[in-house]
């Protein structure tokens, strides 16, 4: 038992271990050891001055809090409130433990904060509302803490512009929330333009097209003074199969564009349409597009008039949105142009930074629970003392090295033997004789010494004796066996009642960790 209660102390250690690390510290992983602001990076020869400060911007986008909708599912099904609880917490974690370590100055939200927004009903809207401030921790001016943070809107907020033109409530609902779709607002010395992308590709005789292309004219007109970044939920047009660099991890999609075939309106789309994409490049002018609405990362550069434009399309930090390296991004913006810098439109640099990946944390719970089980189960009661039968050989090799040195003594009574003899009297005295070769004589059969008859009965006895153990184990052979499989049956139910006291002495130290690590997480401001 000593060896078993060893190896349920090594299996308590190792879930602790592994539950600690894949609750808490893979979160810390981002701001400790693979991710930092970029501009941290930067060196003079770059032609960057070290006296330059920089505006520090988290990017985050597409966290689609799940709904009724995403599995049609009633809102208090169980499997849903589940499902929910642990993907908000997922994200709770990811916002508060590696993105605002970083210490941003400010948080910009690419949109798709819901999952059906457009159609859920006031009452379950509001609800996914609080749930959104609670999970990203928003205050009531809508600030992550005292972090300022600005949104735009996606597909899955407002929808596209099929359904955003018949159901003007859904935009007026979000714009008392979010903020206004079309705006523009300065970050250190850079102007950034967000766009309602869904209705941009509209029906342009429809009010919401209008007004987004009313606006995009309104900064077109404005003297360019500031570098732009422009902001849209749904990415630029890019032809089918465009590459999208090193940090693509599903396959590319190429574009989709539905329309209703009554007004023309935008029912689907996966990007904005080559025209569109065009015209926005040449009237804003922007040196770097931001974008989200894909799940996944994506990184090229578009030709216009105005010269080259890097596109960033980010991942979605909710690791069920079918991505699995939720990611977000770090942005150094400077807060001041220098007129003697080179190249002003190059003064944004930009860091991909990547989530743990839960899904994987999950299945190596699910392994180790699975190896735990048969552990228990098949574990040697005398246990696995690799150590010592290590050991025992070494010792074993160095006695024979050692002996193996030693010159061998004499021994005298080597090819001699001890016969018994018996005197006249009775007494038994033993004669050692030197061994010959055996020579086989007829004359050898006459020849029988007393003790050589004693010897002979001895072992008629015993053959005797042989045969009759044969005799009876025929006999026994079979309530033997039936005594075997019954202790075979008996240790099979102690190792089973062995495993379950075993699991429940490992579940009764571990998951105390597990549900206080949870919680903390969810309730902890």
């Amino acid at each position: 038992m000593k060896h078993h209660h060893k190896l349920t102390v090594a299996l308590c250690l190792i879930w602790a271990s592994s539950i600690l690390y894949g609750e808490m510290f893979a979160f810390w992983v981002p701001s400790l050891f693979t991710c930092s602001w970029p501009h941290h990076h930067l060196l003079k020869s770059d032609g960057v001055e070290s006296d330059v400060k920089f505006t520090k911007v988290a990017i985050v986008t597409d966290p689609q809090l799940m709904d009724k909708t995403s599995f049609r599912l009633s809102s208090k099904t169980l499997a849903l409130e589940v499902a929910q609880f642990y993907t908000d917490v997922n994200m709770r974690r990811s916002f508060f433990q590696s993105v605002l370590p970083f210490k941003p100055d400010v948080v910009l939200f690419l949109g798709d904060y819901f999952d059906g927004g457009p159609f859920l009903p006031e009452e379950e809207w509001y609800e996914s509302l609080s749930r959104f401030k609670h999970v990203f921790g928003m205050n009531s001016q809508g600030q992550a803490g005292d972090v300022p943070t600005f949104y735009i809107s996606g597909n899955h907020d407002i929808g596209y512009s099929r359904v955003a033109s018949h159901k003007l409530d859904v935009i007026s609902r979000y714009e008392k929330a979010f903020g206004s779709r079309n705006r523009r607002f300065m970050i250190g010395s850079t102007e950034f333009v967000s766009i309602d992308a869904q209705a941009i590709d509209g029906n342009p005789q429809k009010e919401l097209a209008l007004e987004v292309w009313k606006f995009v004219q309104n900064v077109s007109s404005d003297t360019k003074s500031h570098p732009r970044v422009l902001l849209t939920h749904i990415p630029l047009y890019r032809p089918d199969q465009t590459p999208c660099g090193p940090h693509r991890a599903s396959s590319v999609i190429d574009q989709r564009l539905w329309r209703h075939f009554k007004d023309q309106e935008v029912m689907y789309q996966n990007y904005i349409t080559a025209e569109s994409s065009k015209k926005l490049l040449e009237l804003i002018k922007p040196t770097l597009v931001l974008s989200g609405h894909d799940h996944d990362q994506c990184t090229l550069t578009h030709k216009s008039e105005a010269g080259s434009v890097t596109e960033h399309t980010l991942g979605t930090i909710s690791w069920q949105q079918g991505n699995l390296y939720p990611s977000f991004m770090l942005l150094s913006v400077p807060n001041a142009i220098h007129q003697n810098s080179s190249d002003q439109d190059n003064m944004l640099h930009t860091q991909l930074c990547f989530l743990p990946r839960q899904l994987f944390i999950y299945i190596w719970y699910l392994s180790l629970f699975v190896l735990t089980l048969l552990a228990l189960l098949l574990w040697p009661n005398h246990g696995v003392s690799f150590l010592n039968n290590a050991a025992d050989t070494i010792s074993n090799v160095v006695k024979l090295s050692f002996l193996s040195g030693v010159p061998k003594e004499k021994n005298e009574d080597e090819n001699c033997e001890y016969e018994m003899v018996w005197d006249a009297e009775g007494s038994m005295h033993l004669v050692k004789k030197v061994l010959q070769a055996p020579v086989k004589r007829q004359s050898d059969k006459s020849h029988v010494e007393r003790g050589n008859a004693v010897m002979r009965s001895a072992a008629r006895k015993n053959d005797i004796e042989n045969v009759m153990d044969s005799n009876v184990g025929a006999g026994v052979s079979d309530p033997l066996m039936r005594s075997a499989s019954k202790s075979r049956t008996k240790l099979v139910i102690q190792r089973v009642i062995r495993t379950i006291m075993m699991s429940i002495v490992i579940a009764a130290f571990n998951v105390p960790i597990y549900m206080m690590l949870l919680f903390k997480d969810w309730v902890e401001k």
